[in-house]
């Protein structure tokens, strides 16, 4: 399979090690989000060196990491003569001395025991770096792994290699288009369907066989207890550096689920005291990208956040599918599919939990070609009014302009008609009678406002539309891709 999406990672890279200079580049990231597969299916392998290291002693992986480049190389390179890991560097730095080569070092935070220890490492690393190497042609040598708070180590002031790297980057989850991209054959509700079920990891979507329906393969990889997909989701946690108490980990995520809870509530849940130590835990989780916060648009700093887990993938995991564990080990996953999930469940949380994230982000990548005003703040708005009535405006955006973009998505079996359009707009007038400024912003005239309705729109929805002083976007499945 061709490299999806990645394009800047992949010229960033290639013009590094076209260089003919000595570089050293940083790459990391969670697990299966597509790094080893990037650094390798770059370069041809007689001119990278690709090292993997295990979860085992540093001694073993220096060991096997001269073998492996003797092997490499051709050259008499024995483990005996390389007790360090300056001498293992000077070696490596050394190979093939007058070709421009890659060197990979993937999962090298296992080439120490501890963040201590990977410290110690670069600062071998950079007496060789600094030091006199003998070779003329160039060197790209690529730092990769997946232990994001220890990597990030790397690079801050403290560690040897800071200001030496010559790049460094996290590697995210695709976005919802090139997840769709993974599996094109599908329409594109059906793309934003498994985007919702598989989130932007490229190796849970590369399991998906298009040959078979959306819902086949969310019952078979997803719900099912032997699923291949499931089952990496059960072990995201334990696969994380740092995360001791596991235990605890896991019930905030539980508890989060599909909710957006504060942390006073997640605690409640738990049965457990909020003090510094739990809001620590949901802090760290934060740091490492399970979880963000939010609160509503425009609400002060001193309103407490409200968390939700960020990728699709777990959410559907912590909310969808553990919460059925019993009925799918009583009457199977299949079962549970189609009387629970399927009918309402499943298309809720597609609709209230991730559309909205996906038109955003379908913003923030059509903006500048469809010519639409650039955004430099996202929210979302649900609560109640002065008359506590409830109240939910899908999209709100602060504009570079200044100006208040406002509008509703929706994945809808029908036609979006007039209703859609005059109900957004009593719930912006609710809310700017309540005191909201950012509501008054955008019923003025000329404030933009935005409606994706993967339906469409009926002549109604248009007609109500042309009496409203406001810009509209209108967008449908298809705009999205």
């Amino acid at each position: 399979m061709a490299i999806v999406d990645r394009e800047e990672e992949q010229a960033t890279l290639e013009g590094l090690a076209r260089s003919g200079q000595r570089r050293l580049a940083l790459l990391y990231g969670r697990r299966r989000v597509g790094k080893t597969y990037l650094l390798t299916h770059l370069w041809d392998k007689r001119r990278a060196f690709y090292f993997t290291a295990s979860a085992t002693t540093p001694e073993t992986n220096r060991r096997v990491l001269v073998s492996e480049a003797a092997r490499w190389t051709g050259q008499d390179l024995r483990p005996e003569d390389h007790p360090t890991w300056r001498t293992v560097f000077r070696s490596l730095l050394e190979i093939r001395p007058d070709d421009d080569i890659v060197i990979v070092l993937d999962e090298v935070q296992y080439l120490a025991s501890d963040e201590a220890g990977l410290l110690e490492m670069a600062s071998e690393l950079n007496a060789v770096w600094e030091g006199r190497i003998s070779r003329t042609g160039g060197v790209l040598l690529v730092l990769s792994g997946s232990a994001i708070r220890t990597m990030e180590a790397l690079k801050h002031g403290g560690s040897p290699l800071y200001g030496r790297l010559d790049w460094s980057y996290q590697l995210f989850p695709f976005d919802y288009y090139d997840a769709g991209q993974m599996v094109s054959a599908y329409d594109p509700v059906d793309r934003l369907r498994i985007y919702a079920a598989f989130g932007g990891v490229p190796k849970y979507l590369s399991l998906i066989d298009t040959k078979r329906s959306v819902e086949e393969n969310i019952v078979d990889l997803v719900l099912s207890p032997s699923g291949a997909v499931r089952l990496q989701l059960e072990t995201v946690l334990t696969q994380e550096e740092g995360l001791r108490d596991y235990t605890m980990y896991q019930g905030i995520l539980q508890a989060i689920g599909t909710k957006r809870r504060s942390n006073g509530e997640i605690a409640s849940a738990l049965g457990v005291t909020l003090d510094s130590g739990f809001r620590r835990m949901t802090s760290l989780l934060a740091q490492l990208g399970f979880v963000e916060g939010e609160r509503n648009f425009g609400e002060p700093r001193n309103q407490p956040l409200h968390y939700r887990i960020a990728d699709p993938a777990l959410r559907m995991f912590y909310g969808l599918v553990l919460p059925n564990e019993s009925a799918i080990a009583t009457a199977g996953a299949g079962v549970v599919w189609r009387d629970r999930l399927a009918p309402q469940v499943f298309p809720t949380y597609v609709g209230q939990h991730v559309f909205e994230d996906v038109v955003q982000q379908a913003y923030n990548r059509h903006w500048e070609h469809k010519n639409l005003p650039p955004v430099v703040e996202w929210g979302r708005w649900a609560g109640k009014d002065k008359d506590r009535q409830d109240a939910e405006v899908d999209v709100v955006a602060r504009l570079l302009d200044g100006g208040i973009l406002t509008g509703s998505a929706k994945i809808r079996n029908q036609m979006a008609d007039a209703n859609v359009l005059l109900k957004h707009i009593a719930d912006l007038q609710r809310l700017a009678d309540s005191g909201r400024g950012w509501a008054r912003e955008a019923l003025e005239p000329g404030a933009p406002m935005l409606f994706a309705s993967t339906s469409g729109f009926k002549e109604s929805f248009m007609a109500a539309a042309s009496d409203l002083d406001h810009p509209l976007i209108l967008w449908g499945a298809d705009d999205l891709f």
